[in-house]
């Protein structure tokens, strides 16, 4: 009968703790408390004076092998894969393009509408940049000073300003229709007609000729 005493406890605390072997630590209060039960009953069959004993001694074995032999709890970590998110660059539009320009400002003696010589470099750095730019087009204005007569002032005016047109026409093969001349008489001063020196920029042709360069 002693014999059968000893063999079933040993049984039954094999078969906890091999139960136990298979679950979480995380799971060892339950293993201590199935321990505990366990122990308690063990105590009980040897005498009902080792019960409480059978139960403490039974939960600490049963949570110290669950904690010693129990797996660790196993967090599946799913990575997701990120497609890559095509990138479209942002092309900056070009500046536009500066305008250029070029100016005439041809001067002339006293009732003359006769071209000076040193004039003429001027008008051709003009017509070399309507060449440049064969679809630019330019007014030639001509001026007076304030003496004389409105009417006359006017006539000469138009004559200083086909003066020049004639030179750049004739001189330096720029297209007629490309060339204007108009005559403003002296309504259009640029400086002083009480004085010699004002007088001299009044009498004047001008003329302006701008483009845009292509990219």
């Amino acid at each position: 009968m002693s014999a059968l005493r000893t063999a079933v406890p040993l049984i039954a605390m094999t078969g906890i703790l091999a139960g136990c072997a298979g679950v979480q630590k995380q799971d060892w209060p339950t293993c201590a408390a199935v321990g505990g039960v366990t122990g308690a009953a063990l105590g009980a069959i040897e005498s009902s004076t080792y019960t409480g004993y059978g139960a403490l001694i039974g939960a600490g074995v049963g949570a110290a092998y669950c904690w010693a032999n129990g797996t660790e709890e196993q967090m599946e970590t799913v990575a997701v894969a990120e497609e890559p998110v095509a990138v479209t660059p942002v092309q900056e539009p070009e500046p536009a393009a500066e305008p250029v320009r070029v100016e005439l400002d041809v001067l002339f003696d006293f009732d003359s509408a006769r071209v000076r010589e040193e004039s003429y470099a001027e008008i051709q750095n003009v017509t070399d940049f309507m060449k440049q730019y064969p679809e630019t087009s330019t007014t030639v204005e001509g001026h007076t000073d304030s003496i004389g007569t409105d009417a006359y002032n006017q006539r000469l005016s138009e004559r200083r300003a086909s003066a020049v047109r004639d030179v750049m026409v004739n001189q330096h093969g720029i297209e007629s229709s490309r060339v204007r001349a108009v005559g403003y008489g002296e309504s259009r001063p640029i400086a002083d007609n009480s004085t010699d020196a004002g007088r001299q920029l009044n009498r004047r042709v001008e003329a302006e000729v701008e483009a845009t360069p292509q990219r």
